[in-house]
């Protein structure tokens, strides 16, 4: 009986032992870049920074856009515990539209999949809307 409770001691102390493994974990200063309104042709690079606040060296396999007008770059080397790093997202400010797009993170923390967006809207400050050329032809008449 004795032998019994001694094995299952020595079971539980293992297994919390075990519990306490060490992990990545990535905490991102903001989920969302606003771009605001901006000129097409614009610089469209914006950077997500965040900080391993694990215990263990944060690996980020891999950095997926929603679409291709989206190129995400992602870091080369793992992030140490404490310290911080980016991922860069270029949109690609040729194309005239609201902005809403996602970029998935898929890494090693103990959250493996991190959504990030992006959002705003891209102009063409040479072509007047819809309702700007009936304003104008209202005015002129």
């Amino acid at each position: 009986m004795k032998n019994l409770v001694v094995i299952l001691f020595v079971g539980l102390v293992s297994l919390g032992s075990f519990a306490q493994e060490k992990v990545a974990k990535i905490e991102f200063k903001t989920n969302v870049i606003d771009y605001g309104t901006i000129e097409k042709g614009a610089d469209g690079v914006r950077v997500f920074e965040f900080t391993n606040t694990g215990d263990a060296p944060l690996i980020i396999s891999r950095v997926k856009s929603s679409c291709g007008c989206t190129v995400p770059k992602k870091p080369k080397d793992p992030i140490m515990p404490g310290e911080t790093g980016e991922i860069e997202v270029k949109y690609d400010t040729k194309r005239v539209n609201p902005i809403r797009k996602t970029i998935t993170v898929y890494s090693n923390a103990v959250t493996p999949t991190v959504a990030l967006k992006i959002k705003g809207l891209v102009i063409d400050p040479n072509k007047t809307s819809v309702l700007e050329k009936k304003e104008k032809s209202m005015i002129e008449q």
